[in-house]
């Protein structure tokens, strides 16, 4: 039986870059994935300032943003394109397995990453087993389980999830490539919808290496025919829905398989048990279209990895007094309240044809308004004063 102080369950995001921070600070632990290699997966695609920080905090910036395309621009389009906004951001794009990848590389050597799929799982307040399908055991102090949506090993542990918002939004995921041309106007875009009874969240188009990626959010039901159409005739639908782009981006072709994933948010019950914790997807899930799954994986893994866990293994035993304070951590519900809180606020902004959220669009409107009119205002102010000085006796 192999011997471990943590046993990592699942090498998506949340359990690799947790396997490479424990790695980094000596802990023995051991990543249990049946990939070698982190599949190709849809799921994020960007990393934006909250997330660069923590990786910025945690020492894995360098590494990890080599892999990826760094975006400092984006064109932000409303109103069915008549208002078109530039924007400086600091994001990166990567896919997302090239993400898991990354982190997978910068696992010590002194971390065991065993390749099979976790069969059953025995739970205790000092030591904990696990027996892999191929029969091999592991004993830890501890065990991570990180294994994303899968609930079997859950349900073995009288875990239950509970369904919060059934088919929340959908993701979809496609190349796009100009038509005639050798590259598209902008060198990103965040395209919105016009009308509620559309129900997109938004669409958003950004560089990864020599291509340019589409992400595209909905509220429809997984049975709704145009999820067919969008599928087989893209280019068309896509621009059904949003007829402005055939200006903004020109001829385009979609280039790639359309990819489309359904999302239920959840969050587990019966989670407080001794010697096991979950994190990532595998407490809770996140809506793609609020952009904040990546910070909530990373964020359990930082919380675990650098203040939890070396806290649990320098006393004895594992009991659930120890692990709940994991799911007490206030930076981890603090970031998980926000996720929950931005999930609803971009359905229904985009989506609610109430009166409060009516109200809600057309002052974000009025905002975004005076905001670009203060941009202009501050543009032409620095512009102005760029110009030469007029000669002494000749008028400005």
């Amino acid at each position: 039986m192999r011997q471990t102080d943590v046993a990592i369950v699942g090498g998506g995001l949340a359990g690799s870059s947790l396997a490479a921070m424990l790695g980094r600070q000596g802990i023995d632990a051991v990543l249990i994935d049946p990939h070698p290699v982190f599949p190709a997966d849809f799921r994020c695609e960007k990393l934006d300032r909250d997330q660069i920080r923590i990786l910025q905090s945690t020492g894995f910036a360098q590494e990890v943003l080599a892999h990826a395309t760094p975006s400092d621009a984006v064109w932000i389009a409303r109103a069915g394109g008549r208002r078109i906004a530039h924007r400086r951001i600091g994001q990166f794009d990567l896919l997302y397995e090239t993400l898991v990848n990354a982190f997978r590389g910068l696992i010590p050597p002194t971390v065991a990453i065993v390749e099979g799929k976790a069969a059953s799982i025995a739970t205790s307040a000092e030591r904990q087993s696990l027996t892999l399908a191929g029969g091999e055991e592991i004993s830890a102090r501890l065990i991570v389980l990180a294994t994303g949506l899968n609930i079997a090993l859950r349900h073995t542990l009288g875990m239950t999830r509970d369904v919060v918002s059934p088919n929340h939004s959908i993701s979809i995921g496609f190349d796009v490539a100009p038509v005639g041309r050798d590259r598209f106007p902008f060198p990103a875009l965040t395209h919105y919808p016009d009308r509620v009874r559309d129900r997109i969240a938004y669409l958003t188009l950004f560089p990864i290496d020599n291509r340019m990626r589409a992400n595209f959010f909905v509220y429809r039901d997984m049975r709704d025919p145009w999820l067919k159409d969008m599928r087989h005739a893209p280019v068309e639908t896509l621009l059904a829905a949003l007829p402005a782009l055939r200006t903004i981006a020109g001829p385009f072709a979609v280039t790639s398989d359309v990819k489309i994933r359904p999302v239920d948010l959840y969050v587990t019950a019966g989670h407080r048990q001794a010697g096991i914790v979950l994190a990532g997807d595998a407490f809770s899930t996140s809506c793609p279209a609020a952009g904040t799954g990546t910070s909530k994986a990373m964020t359990d893994a930082e919380r675990l990895a650098h203040v939890h866990i070396p806290r649990w293994l320098a006393t004895p035993g594992m009991g659930a007094e120890k692990t709940g304070a994991f799911y007490d951590d206030p930076v981890k519900m603090a970031v998980d309240a926000h996720s929950a809180a931005k999930a609803r606020y971009v359905r229904a902004i985009a989506t609610d044809a109430g009166l409060g959220w009516t109200a809600r669009r057309m002052m974000n409107a009025v905002a975004r308004n005076i905001g670009l009119a203060r941009l202009r205002d501050r543009q032409r102010a620095i512009a102005a004063a760029a110009l030469p000085a007029a000669e002494p006796g000749r008028a400005a």
